[in-house]
């Protein structure tokens, strides 16, 4: 574990501090306004640290401090060496997919456009990035005939100027030919402005232009020429089409949407240029340390702004919550910019409307990324590996259910059992229960019940013949309860009394710190962050909280719409939706006679007569009322 340095060495100035291990390996970097304040929370009692934190000052065996003069020189150093060193410690990215972008190779004698990938490269100019490389070749593809600039390889262009012939794309209009000297450098770097202004958003000048052009030749009765130019406006416009307005013309921000848990974050970016969607990109976070929302965006903003993008800092960022020191991330991107940026959070109107967009793009993103690794057998495989080494399991856990309380105020009170065999949600041995022996808010008896009544019921169906046996027939290798130690002491006291407890290992997953505990340990069991058994066990907690809730709703949602309707004999559930859809509420259903209801052709009499019999009982103690 790390030492304290000596009282008063550590400055009262802004810096960033490294911790490394016992090999001299830099584990995490941090920033801080002081030094001296920052460092000290960190030698505080490990108890009072949060789980992650107090697992990083435990490993590491000194800490070191670069002094600066302000704040923003802080986060830039900061920056500066994760990306040197990588720390084990700070957020990484897991999922980090190259997005395309559409490039300009400014530094080429005749500057080529191509849809390019990975690392940047010195003298070319960027647009994007998109989210596929097919909708840049087909929007290029369509630019070519208005601008039209080499796409062909270095080596081809040589070749055809030793050839002295041009190829193809000269013919059908999507190349003007510097390789044999069809145009010149001067009338070639116009039209490469040209495309890189209408890239960048800037699309009005370039169809005034070109209609302009259209109108000139059709005054001097070169129809041929003003056909041409009048598909070349049809074209420009069409790859207009493809960027989304959003905003107005003279606008540039960016929107960043977040979505995620306590472990991993999925983030897309959308960038405006002009008013218009030009670019967007994602990633997923990998929260080594637990984060708080306002220091996720904090480390979202380094990983988006800390190197140059592709299409510049922009004037605005939109963001879901402020960063942890608002103050200092404008000034640091204004610095970088060179202009001042503002950051802010969308409250209505289009761009409200539009970071909800982006956000619902980052939980698909997230879904998506999960969806990859809970499919991969490899990978189920290993967590289920991973699960019975951590927690000494006598056997990989095939079959494991997860149990987990919803109500509200005691009210509606349910439970869940959700199954996972072989890695995967078993959907069909699901199971809820309605709680009937609890009173108030008491999740302990409430899980206690459920977890008696699911083994009583394996323990009554074990010894019968297989084509007798219920629901509850077959055992899980693990039982896992959505809480902290005292769920898990329900869970262990009750397969105790029924006499499992050696049978049927149990084990709880915390909410707070996902943390996970066993029988008979008082700390938490340690299971590696971001390892395939944390994930699955996380996932299948999260399955069960979702089907407990989805129940409690259905339950609630029940008991606050029923009406006299329920109790009229012969009115089931199908013929009472048909009667409100047919009356409009069960207000006009109390009012109507029987002489209208009598009417209805699909409503027997003796149903009619006993609904309204039932809703003149029903109106009977109001009146007196």
């Amino acid at each position: 574990m790390v030492e304290r340095p000596p009282a008063g060495t550590i400055p009262d100035t802004p810096g960033s501090y490294q911790f490394k291990d016992a090999d001299g390996r830099v584990i995490y970097v941090g920033k801080a306004k002081s030094l001296r304040q920052r460092l000290a929370n960190y030698f505080a009692d490990p108890r009072t640290l949060p789980a992650r934190t107090a697992q990083m000052v435990q490993t590491a065996e000194t800490v070191e401090w670069i002094q600066v003069r302000n704040e923003v020189e802080a986060l830039m150093l900061e920056y500066s060496l994760i990306k040197e060193h990588r720390p084990r410690f700070n957020v990484r990215l897991v999922d980090d997919k190259s997005y395309p972008y559409l490039a300009v190779t400014l530094s080429d004698e005749w500057p080529r456009a191509m849809v390019m990938r990975g690392r940047k490269r010195k003298g070319t100019r960027y647009f994007g990035p998109y989210a596929h490389a097919y909708a840049i070749r087909d929007t290029l593809d369509e630019l070519l005939r208005t601008f039209p600039i080499r796409t062909c390889s270095d080596a081809k262009l040589r070749r055809h100027e030793r050839l002295g012939k041009p190829c193809l794309l000269f013919h059908i209009e999507k190349c003007s030919a510097p390789c044999v000297g069809e145009i010149g450098h001067d009338e070639y770097a116009v039209l490469v402005a040209e495309l890189m202004e209408f890239l960048d958003g800037d699309t009005q000048p370039v169809l005034e232009r070109i209609e302009s052009e259209m109108r000139s030749a059709a005054e001097g009765l070169d129809f041929e020429q003003a056909a041409r130019l009048r598909d070349r406006i049809a074209t420009v416009r069409k790859a207009v089409e493809r960027q989304q307005i959003v905003a107005e013309r003279n606008e540039d921000f960016d929107v960043i949407g977040i979505a995620g848990d306590s472990l991993e974050a999925s983030v897309q970016v959308f960038l405006v240029r002009r008013g218009r969607v030009v670019g967007r990109t994602g990633f997923v976070l990998d929260k080594v340390l637990d984060l708080t929302s306002s220091e996720t965006v904090s480390a979202v903003m380094e990983n988006l702004y800390g190197d140059e993008p592709a299409m510049g800092w922009p004037q605005l960022v939109l963001v879901p919550e402020m960063p942890d020191d608002p103050e200092l991330y404008r000034a640091w991107l204004g610095e970088m910019r060179g202009t001042k940026v503002e950051l802010r959070i969308p409250r209505r109107g289009p761009k409200r409307e539009l970071a909800d967009t982006v956000h619902h793009n980052a939980e698909e993103a997230l879904r998506r990324h999960r969806l990859r690794r809970a499919n991969d057998h490899n990978t189920r495989a290993r967590a289920l590996n991973e699960l019975q080494d951590a927690l000494g399991l006598p056997a990989a856990p095939l079959r494991i259910e997860c149990y987990d309380m919803s109500h509200l105020q005691g009210t509606d009170y349910v439970g869940s059992m959700v199954v996972m065999e072989d890695g995967l949600p078993r959907k069909g041995e699901y199971r809820r229960f309605r709680i009937k022996g609890v009173q108030g808010n008491d999740d302990f008896a409430a899980m206690a019940e459920v977890l008696h009544r699911r083994f009583s019921a394996y323990l009554a169906d074990r010894d019968r013949p297989a084509a007798e046996r219920g629901k509850f027939a077959y055992p899980p290798q693990l039982v896992l309860v959505d809480g902290g130690k005292g769920q898990l002491g329900v869970a262990t006291g009750v397969l105790d009394e029924l006499g499992l407890d050696d049978e049927i290992p149990v084990a709880s997953l915390a909410k707070r710190f996902e943390q996970v505990y066993v029988p008979g340990r008082q700390d938490p069991v340690e299971v590696p962050r971001g390892s395939e058994a944390l994930f699955m066990l996380k996932r299948i907690r999260d399955e069960s909280h979702r089907f407990a809730i989805a129940y409690h709703r259905q339950l609630r949602g029940r008991r606050m719409t029923s009406s006299e309707l329920d109790d009229v004999p012969g009115l089931g559930p199908r013929r009472r939706e048909r009667l409100l859809r047919h009356f409009g509420s069960v207000a006009k259903v109390r009012a109507a006679d029987l002489e209208s209801l009598v009417e209805i052709s699909w409503l027997p009499d003796t149903v009619a007569a006993a609904g309204t019999n039932g809703c003149t009982q029903s109106r009977e103690p109001a009146a007196r009322r």
